[in-house]
């Protein structure tokens, strides 16, 4: 079943619906008022009834007689593309929107293009994700620390195992937990790391965060730069000391958004049947 989206705005208060749109665009296109109207199947009585209730509302112009006939003016034009920029949001949608934290949404980047599914896939924060999430902007969202869908009471579906490692800049690397006392770390807010903090406050270790950064990608580039920081990241995507291993194993994990589409459906079957040899190839523990 085909669904056709169509859109009402509210300008300085007014609301307007689709059928003023959609005579601005055919204006625009035609040069024409009689001509628009003639495309639109209404008289041109009803559609100058359109133009001029929206021109009393608003207190601007927004069609103009030129040397070509009938146009937008600057104000119409504003409007119109303001207009179809909304329209071109919806109509995006149609190609599913894949959003989450950098690892989870990366994995899930290389399972859709395995899988062959076409998808926009963005990479942020765990609660930048969630955030869009519920504007209804994502489809699939994905979650890199499983507790953000346990805060959130979402149900979603665990789809790997992936554990922190220890990034050093410097040489020497950690072989126990009593050799992290007195280092300096690097920080990714709201991600997996939490487990790794938990644990070194847990373990009494004397430790100390003096950097905050968005992404694992930001956290890594500032390790490599300085031998004096480190920081925790997933094993999936750096090398590094596995002393934290068992501490800080945890899920990556979906939450289909769209359940009642069937492809959807199908690309999580896939994920959690021959993706998973994929998933294993990633770097990641399967399921």
């Amino acid at each position: 079943m085909d669904y056709l989206p169509k859109l009402n705005l509210f300008i300085n208060g007014h609301e307007f619906n689709y059928k003023f749109f959609e005579t601005l665009e055919c204006v625009s296109k035609t040069w024409s008022q009689r001509e628009a109207a003639k495309r639109l199947g209404i008289s041109h009585a009803v559609l100058n009834r359109r133009i001029k209730n929206a021109e009393d509302k608003l207190g601007k112009s927004i069609v103009e007689t030129t040397g070509a006939g009938s146009g937008l003016s600057d104000y119409g034009l504003e409007i119109l593309r303001r207009y179809q920029e909304y329209m071109q949001r919806l109509q995006e949608r149609e190609i599913p929107v894949i959003c989450g934290g950098h690892i989870s949404s990366g994995l899930l980047e290389v399972l859709s293009s395995e899988y062959g599914l076409e998808s926009h896939v963005y990479r942020t924060q765990d609660e930048v994700a969630i955030h869009l999430a519920q504007k209804d902007m994502v489809d699939i969202l994905t979650f890199d620390d499983p507790v953000q869908a346990f805060m959130r009471d979402l149900d979603f579906t665990p789809v790997a195992y992936d554990h922190l490692v220890l990034v050093s800049g410097g040489r020497d690397v950690p072989k126990s937990i009593d050799d992290i006392n007195g280092m300096n770390f690097v920080e990714v807010p709201g991600s997996s790391q939490r487990l790794a903090w938990n644990t070194l406050d847990d373990n009494g270790v004397d430790y100390e965060i003096v950097e905050l950064v968005k992404s694992p990608y930001e956290a890594l580039k500032r390790v490599q730069k300085n031998e004096d920081l480190h920081t925790f990241l997933n094993s999936s995507f750096a090398d590094g000391s596995n002393v934290l291993e068992k501490e800080t194993k945890h899920i990556i994990s979906l939450v289909n958004l769209n359940p009642e589409n069937t492809i959807l459906n199908d690309f999580v079957a896939f994920i959690l049947n021959e993706g998973q040899q994929i998933i294993r190839e990633e770097g990641f523990e399967p399921i």
